[in-house]
């Protein structure tokens, strides 16, 4: 199981890059050259065996089988997953050790055998362990809402209750609140497996709800993808300016 995550954080790192070529990123958060993705290959022929060490891990929510919510052919798998390249990129770029938890269409479910329990469980036991593997000192995962009505617009940060999750909830709700017009407050999850089996800061980030009009527009829109990543990926800048 270890060699499959490490083959699997593996690719995380030395394909993201390759993966989202196309995404226009914020000026700001544009490499010069290219030379984050090189470090990133140079350092796992160096240390092939290692795990990464990584100041964020980004979980693409859903994936495989488990496609999330959907809007008629519009998955939500796909749109968490193109959001976390982003986030993905911009990080690295601005000098954040950051790791995809997947960065293709399959289900972390297959990674994990150990766990006797439904494939649901075994997916969430395996994005919660992988924080202890690589050491990671934040955990955001990114997902998309839905609400019965198709009313309810905007985004919504989920917290772990404790703390410095909370703070890193406020950063990226205030964030993400400036870019879509809106104002809704972080909310505690403590009903959440993941965030209660987490030991490190960690959010879940609803980036919009996928049965709104405008949201879906700006969800399935490389454009608005990148503005959302660019936001979530300020709050995080905030938060480590202040938390220790």
């Amino acid at each position: 199981m270890r060699s499959s995550i490490v083959r699997k954080l593996g690719i995380a790192i030395l394909t993201a890059a390759t993966l989202a070529w196309s995404v226009p990123l914020p000026a700001a958060a544009t490499p010069e050259d290219g030379s984050f993705e090189e470090d990133d290959r140079k350092a796992a022929v160096q240390t092939p065996h290692s795990l990464p060490v990584a100041d964020v891990l980004i979980d693409a929510g859903h994936g495989g089988i488990d496609s999330g919510t959907h809007y008629k052919d519009i998955l939500e798998k796909d749109i968490n997953l193109a959001i976390a390249r982003k986030l993905y990129l911009i990080l690295k770029s601005r000098g954040v050790r950051a790791v995809l938890n997947r960065t293709g269409d399959y289900a972390l479910s297959n990674d994990n055998r150990w766990h006797r329990a439904s494939r649901h469980m075994r997916d969430l036991s395996q994005r919660g362990s992988l924080t202890e593997e690589i050491e990671a000192k934040l955990f955001v995962s990114i997902h998309v809402n839905w609400s019965p009505k198709g009313k309810k617009r905007g985004p919504l940060v989920i917290h772990q209750k404790e703390g410095r999750s909370a703070l890193l909830a406020s950063f990226i709700q205030q964030a993400l609140n400036r870019q879509q017009n809106t104002r809704r407050l972080p909310q505690s999850g403590g009903k959440y497996y993941v965030l209660n089996r987490i030991k490190v800061p960690s959010v879940i980030v609803e980036t919009g709800f996928l049965n709104h009009d405008g949201d879906r527009a700006m969800l399935t829109s490389p454009r608005g993808q990148t503005r959302v990543a660019a936001a979530i990926a300020e709050g995080i800048f905030f938060y480590r300016c202040i938390a220790p």
